[in-house]
């Protein structure tokens, strides 16, 4: 007989939420990418739930060409425009604006220390905090 893993209590009521805590949550991630689609989901999250914007990643991640900072970074007018009509993002302009502002950010810690990894890792000393 197989034990049901144990589970901190937010992730037991919903299919994304448990795949989220299964997954992903708390597991050490050192992809730039994957570190660039956190950091623009967290800061669409402010004020809202976190399951709202697990809902809506898939979505996030076509809008925002799969999270590629370069392409982020050279967002106009015009395409915040078109990504504040999408109904699968949260339309809130400083936020999308924020994901433009941090990929630039993002691309200029890459360039200064090799990969925002290294950087975000570095505060840390290069180890999860248990």
């Amino acid at each position: 007989m197989v034990d049901d893993p144990v589970r901190c209590a937010w992730a037991r009521n919903d299919p994304a939420y448990l795949a989220y805590h299964d997954q992903e949550w708390g597991v050490p991630l050192h992809d730039d990418r994957r570190l660039f689609e956190s950091l623009v989901l967290q800061g669409a999250q402010a004020g809202l739930s976190w399951l709202t914007i697990l809902k809506k990643r898939d979505h996030y991640r076509l809008a925002f060409e799969d999270f590629d900072p370069a392409v982020v970074a050279e967002f106009d007018a015009s395409r915040i425009k078109d990504l504040m009509k999408n109904p699968g993002l949260v339309r809130n302009r400083r936020k999308i604006e924020s994901a433009r502002g941090n990929a630039r950010a993002f691309l200029e810690v890459q360039e200064e220390i090799g990969s925002f990894d290294r950087f975000i890792w570095s505060f840390v000393d290069y180890r999860p905090i248990q």
